[in-house]
C-alpha cells in the first residue's frame, strides 16, 4: 500500500518528521539513497554528538543566519530542552560540557540512533534504503528507483540535506528535482581556510593544534582552538567565523584574520613580561617562558617575524594581534555544513513549498547556516517537527 505520508531522506530531520507523523496515526515510509540511514549523523557523532547548547534561548536564535523568522519560530517550538527531553526519552542520557555544549552521557551517536531506529519501527515507520527520488511523473507521482510505479502519498517531506560532505549522500543534487522552485547556489559552511604556510612551519608544525586563542574577523571574535593543516587551518575558532570569511575571500581574494595567542592577558601584560627577559634569549625562549606558549603558537609567531615587516620589538603585539591571511576555504567536500538552499520566500508558514502543495521541506534543505556548537542538529530536528505539523495541519 502507498503509505499516506512518504520522507525522503534519513537524516535527523527527516527522520524526526516520520517520527512525529507516526504518532500522529499516518503511515509513514523513508526513502534514502544511502544503503543505510543517519549516516552524516554518525560521522558528526564520531568525536561526541554535539546535541545542541544549553545557552539562553534568546542567545541561542541570534546564532542563525539568515535570521529566517519561519527557521527561528521552529526552534522556539521545538528548543533545546525539547530536544534533551526527546533524547533522554530514548533511554540516553545527557550531559552538560564545560562550554555549555549538550551531549548524549556516552558521547557516541550510534547507541541514539539505534534507539531511535527502534522506536520508528515500533511505531511501524517503515524505512526504505537504497531509494533514490528520480522526480515526479505527469501526474505528480513520486518516481523511486526502487518502485516499479509512482507513489501517490497524502502528504511528502523532503528532507534531502544540503551540499557538503557529498559522500555520505547529501549531494545538492535535488535541486534539479525541482524546477521552478527558488534555490540559493550552496556554498560551505563551518569548513577550514587556506593559508600559504611556509615549508618549515608545517615541517614541524602540521597536525598540531593552537589551542585557547581568540580569532578576529570584521569585527566579531570566536574564542577556540585551530589546528594547523597542509592547507591551512581547521578547527572551532576558525568555523565560527566562516561564513563572513567565506564572502570575503570570494568578494576580495583574500581575507586578513587576527589571532590573539594569549586573550587571557591584556597587551600591558604581555609587553611587561616580554620586557623583563633578557636580550640574550632567542625569540624562541621569550615566547615560551614569558609569555607560555606553545611551540605551534611560537611557529605562528615566527613565521609572521620571517615574512617581514616586523621585529623581535612587535612582539608583544604580534602576540596579542597575530595577522594571518586566508588565501581560500575548504570546498564542499571537506565542509561540515552547507549554506544556500531553499530559499524561504519558496516556503509557506507551515513550511510547505508554495509550488507544490503537499510538498514540504526541513532540514539542511532550507537556507540557512549556523556555527558548531549544536546549533546545526537543534535546526535540524526542529525544522522537521515544524514541517511534520505543517503537513497534519494541512491534512
Amino acid at each position: 500500500m502507498t503509505p499516506d505520508i512518504i520522507v525522503i531522506g534519513a537524516g535527523p530531520a527527516g527522520l524526526i518528521a516520520a517520527e512525529f507523523l507516526a504518532r500522529a496515526g499516518l503511515r509513514v515510509a523513508v526513502h534514502d539513497q544511502m544503503p543505510s540511514v543517519g549516516r552524516k549523523f554518525l560521522m558528526a557523532g564520531r568525536g561526541g554528538l554535539n546535541l545542541t547548547h544549553s545557552e539562553p534561548l534568546d542567545l541561542f536564535l541570534t546564532r542563525y543566519a539568515p535570521a529566517a523568522a519561519p527557521l527561528l519560530d521552529a526552534v522556539r517550538a521545538f528548543p533545546p530542552s525539547a530536544l534533551i527531553a526527546w533524547c533522554e526519552g530514548l533511554g540516553i542520557p545527557t550531559l552538560v560540557g564545560s562550554s555549555g555544549r549538550v551531549f548524549p552521557q556516552g558521547m557516541k551517536a550510534s547507541p541514539l540512533l539505534r534507539a531511535w531506529l527502534r522506536r520508528l519501527a515500533e511505531l511501524g515507520v517503515e524505512v526504505r534504503p537504497r531509494s533514490r527520488w528520480l522526480g515526479r511523473d505527469a501526474d505528480g507521482g513520486l518516481r523511486f528507483s526502487t518502485e516499479e510505479a509512482a507513489l501517490h502519498p497524502r502528504a511528502v517531506v523532503l528532507a534531502m540535506g544540503g551540499a557538503s560532505w557529498p559522500r555520505l549522500g547529501s549531494d545538492g543534487a535535488w535541486p534539479a528535482l525541482l524546477p521552478g522552485v527558488p534555490v540559493l547556489p550552496f556554498a560551505p559552511s563551518n569548513m577550514g581556510v587556506t593559508v600559504p604556510w611556509s615549508a618549515p612551519l608545517l615541517a614541524k608544525h602540521e597536525g598540531a593544534a593552537v589551542k585557547r586563542i581568540a580569532i578576529r574577523f570584521a569585527g566579531a571574535t570566536a574564542r577556540g582552538d585551530a589546528v594547523v593543516t597542509r592547507a591551512g587551518l581547521e578547527g572551532g575558532a576558525i568555523y565560527a567565523l566562516s561564513g563572513p570569511i567565506r564572502d570575503a575571500v570570494a568578494r576580495d581574494g583574500s581575507a586578513m584574520l587576527s589571532i590573539d595567542l594569549r586573550p587571557d592577558l591584556t597587551a600591558a601584560a604581555v609587553a611587561e613580561k616580554l620586557g623583563a627577559r633578557g636580550r640574550a634569549e632567542s625569540v624562541s625562549t621569550v615566547l615560551r617562558k614569558a609569555a607560555g606558549l606553545s611551540p605551534v603558537a611560537i611557529g605562528l609567531v615566527q613565521e609572521a617575524l620571517h615574512a617581514g615587516g616586523a621585529g623581535r620589538g612587535d612582539l608583544a603585539a604580534l602576540v596579542k594581534a597575530l595577522p594571518l591571511r586566508v588565501t581560500g576555504v575548504s570546498g564542499l567536500a571537506r565542509a561540515i555544513s552547507s549554506a544556500g538552499g531553499l530559499a524561504w520566500e519558496a516556503l509557506d508558514e507551515n513550511f510547505m513549498l508554495k509550488a507544490l502543495p503537499g510538498t514540504f521541506a526541513c532540514g539542511e534543505m532550507l537556507d540557512w547556516e549556523a556555527p558548531t556548537g549544536g546549533y546545526l542538529l537543534q535546526g535540524c530536528f526542529a525544522t522537521g517537527v515544524a514541517a511534520a505539523k505543517g503537513v497534519l495541519a494541512r491534512l
